[in-house]
């Protein structure tokens, strides 16, 4: 297959939340709304129930030139427009030949930013978000977007109404934390997450479990930032494991997991590694997947996604070529913009047409009940067709004035001076509201 020819949708890019998110919400908690606010320097973060939440730059240093990423905070003014504002993602999902994608959020994380005191709130806080990325984002461009919501959960009775009702408006994807409880939830060996895991099964909902755990990933302060991000993808191979194990994939047997972010070149591994464990440890550990073994679990249950992964493309077989997905994860300091095809497609050699067109997009749209088809021709979703209709797009690097050196003292940044940068933000003084 040519590369003009690929057709890529990507199921893990994020949102930046411009200031405008809640702004249509009209109910008793309007004033008390998550605002964008900015300290004494300039940098812009949301305030909620006396929280501040900055964006990171490793989460929108998209345009920048490589040698300006950093992880300090940084305002909208520093960021590419389209890591905010739909028209413009839009036009930079064209120029990269990317047809459609999955957005996860940056400051409302997996909804525990929404959690406060007031319970009320909080879920009016959690369904106006909802109702922003589905009806504004997603809905301002039908076909070029697939949906994603958070829900409340630290309230079961309520994310379980929350998934029925985002479902109605045609979301069919939901955020959950890998390892719940590191951020003080139950754990996914408890069944406390039952009724939500029942209601995802019956309406066929998606589980997104993006990478979040720096702890995971990193053994020491004083570990290079390089540790932290090699290892980070493949910190879900722990929450494969922990499902798996569990009683989940035996109780709601259709459920169906995206491990986004993950990568998937270590799957082989796994699966290898589990059925090892279950033929020479079973009889004492009373583990029990009746005709099954956990690879074969893991095939029917869990879907694995990757920006560059030629291992995982080369042994793609093992790894499970129904399971596959593509990314690009603009803005973050991963991303493939504006080359993604380009990098992408010399990986894909070797594949057939037939599994090609899997992993950059049919697994996509089946998992996730995506059409895009129903509002644009095969032939306009190409990677050269989108940049065609895309020419006027400016793929020049930023302006580098404002940016902040996060390495003045030379030499290599370590996690503890990152974590340091990180915490300072969080606790900056003079905020003034922006949100008008």
């Amino acid at each position: 297959m040519e590369l003009n020819d690929l057709i890529l949708v990507s199921t893990d890019d994020h949102i930046c939340e411009p200031p405008t998110v809640f702004d249509n919400y009209n109910g008793k908690y309007k004033d008390q709304m998550p605002q964008v606010g900015t300290d004494s320097s300039g940098i812009d973060a949301w305030e909620f129930n006396g929280r501040r939440m900055p964006n990171l730059g490793l989460n929108a240093v998209v345009g920048r030139r490589p040698e300006e990423y950093g992880v300090e905070p940084c305002a909208f003014s520093q960021l590419r427009k389209g890591c905010y504002d739909v028209h413009a993602r839009v036009d930079d999902m064209s120029a990269n030949g990317v047809l459609g994608s999955l957005n996860f959020p940056q400051f409302v994380n997996n909804g525990l930013a929404l959690k406060c005191d007031d319970q009320k709130l909080s879920f009016a806080a959690v369904k106006a978000y909802n109702d922003w990325h589905i009806d504004e984002w997603a809905g301002a461009y039908p076909g070029r977007f697939i949906p994603t919501a958070i829900v409340p959960i630290w309230d079961m009775e309520a994310a379980v109404e929350e998934v029925k009702r985002v479902k109605a408006k045609g979301c069919n994807a939901i955020n959950l934390l890998p390892v719940p409880n590191r951020e003080g939830l139950p754990s996914w060996n408890t069944g406390a997450w039952d009724p939500l895991l029942a209601v995802c099964e019956d309406l066929e909902v998606v589980i997104n479990l993006h990478i979040n755990d720096a702890t995971l990933a990193t053994p020491s302060p004083e570990s290079p930032v390089d540790v932290f991000i090699t290892n980070m993808p493949v910190t879900l191979f722990n929450t494969a494991s922990d499902i798996v194990w569990s009683p989940i994939c035996r109780k709601f047997p259709n459920i169906k997991f995206a491990l986004s972010e993950g990568g998937a070149g270590w799957v082989p591994h796994w699966k290898e590694r589990a059925d090892f464990t279950y033929r020479h440890h079973s009889a004492w550990t009373h583990q029990d997947f009746g005709d099954m073994l956990p690879s074969e679990v893991f095939e029917r249950n869990f879907f694995t996604c990757f920006i560059q992964d030629r291992v995982a493309i080369e042994n793609r077989a093992r790894v499970g070529i129904n399971n596959m997905t593509w990314e690009c994860d603009y803005p973050h300091s991963d991303c493939t913009w504006p080359k993604s095809p380009e990098i992408a497609h010399p990986d894909f050699a070797g594949c057939s047409d037939e599994e090609i067109n899997k992993i950059t997009h049919l697994n996509a749209m089946k998992l996730y009940q995506f059409d895009p088809f129903k509002h644009m021709t095969r032939e306009e979703s190409t990677v050269g067709a989108l940049r065609a209709k895309a020419a006027h797009v400016d793929l020049s690097f930023l302006n580098s004035e404002g940016v902040i050196d996060t390495n003045k003292g030379g030499g290599v940044p370590t996690m503890g001076e990152i974590s340091k940068t990180i915490a300072e933000a969080y606790a900056a003084d003079s905020w003034a509201d922006l949100s008008n």
